[in-house]
């Protein structure tokens, strides 16, 4: 299966937004709509695996074992930063609970003693809580019949939405997974399904939905709007719809950069916050503050994205796949 290049494009740019929202949020100023790159993310991971799924066909838990190696090791590592590094006494405001790291550590929300949210150690982990309860739940669909696949999981999870929905008051766990953002790897799963039967729109219709989609978000940013997931969810769609359209008649324009970022965008949304934490302290020292303080932060949290991408998870990738180590940079393209 090829590398999907607007795909990649999509990751990079979801991936920047995230570290811009969390470095313009400790600089004091405002760009929340960068979080909406988390639904960007989910929406793509529902396409990626309906594709992959039915082009490299596995059973549950081949599939299951292939997600887990790809997403845990690199996580561990980071959670495991944090928590040395609280015991070490280098990050004084965060609390450690033997409980709620064991939550972080097998991807379920326990709240935290630090806010009472559900968030594991590594705060913007909690993502990653949503997308190994949908690789369990996808998993489970896999024991059935192609056929009835979608289905069942457009069942489980609008059923999970409802209840959480119609419930006076919802379990914890009910409370968490029953939130919409689930609706968004749903929405991925069918818009794989219809990259797959070559439903998709031409280049014209999709250059407009990028256009709708960016000034979607852009309306929301300058005036400072509300916004939600049942707003970001479906401009997240129509932006990966896009930029299927102009990908499936390559119309899309060769961008190196930005394709190598979306290959680190993993490792880059994992790493970024701590480069931050770092920036924003030694800015307010030497009188930083603003945009140009955000800036600062989010580069450097993207410089230690990609460092991490190149010095942890591309070499463990590589020997997970081919059994040694390998420092080189990759000849491409095969897909994630």
């Amino acid at each position: 299966m090829q590398t999907l290049q607007g795909i990649q494009y999509l990751r990079a740019v979801a991936a920047l937004a995230v570290v811009l929202f969390h470095a313009a949020e400790r600089s004091g100023v405002n760009f929340a709509i960068g979080a909406a790159g988390v639904d960007v993310f989910f929406v793509i991971s529902g396409f990626i695996m309906a594709v992959i799924s039915h082009r490299r066909p596995q059973t549950a838990g081949a599939f299951l074992k292939d997600r887990f190696l790809r997403i845990a090791p690199v996580y561990w590592i980071v959670t495991s930063v944090m928590i040395f590094g609280a015991a070490a006494g280098f990050f004084p405001n965060l609390v450690l609970d033997p409980l709620h790291v064991l939550g972080s550590y097998l991807f379920l929300p326990v709240p935290s003693p630090n806010s009472g949210a559900l968030w594991p150690v590594l705060v913007q982990g909690w993502t990653l809580n949503y997308e190994m309860f949908f690789y369990g739940s996808f998993a489970v669909t896999l024991l059935f019949p192609q056929r009835v696949r979608l289905a069942l999981l457009a069942l489980a999870f609008i059923g999970l939405v409802l209840a959480a929905g119609l419930m006076p008051a919802p379990p914890l766990w009910l409370n968490f997974y029953g939130t919409p953002l689930i609706l968004e790897f749903l929405a991925g799963v069918c818009l794989g399904r219809l990259w797959l039967r070559g439903r998709i729109p031409g280049a014209e219709t999709g250059f407009g939905l990028i256009v709708a989609a960016t000034l979607g978000f852009a309306t929301i940013f300058i005036l400072n709007l509300p916004f939600g997931t049942w707003i970001c969810g479906p401009l997240a769609l129509i932006a990966v719809i896009g930029i299927l359209s102009l990908e499936r008649e390559q119309t899309l324009p060769n961008l190196p950069l930005l394709s190598y970022l979306g290959d680190a965008s993993f490792s880059i949304y994992l790493w970024h916050t701590l480069a931050i934490s770092v920036v924003v302290k030694f800015g307010a020292l030497v009188g930083l503050d603003g945009w140009l303080l955000a800036w600062t932060a989010g580069i450097a949290g993207s410089v230690l994205g990609v460092f991490a991408y190149e010095a942890i998870e591309r070499p463990f990738q590589h020997l997970l796949k081919h059994g040694r180590l390998s420092f080189r940079l990759p000849h491409r393209q095969t897909a994630k």
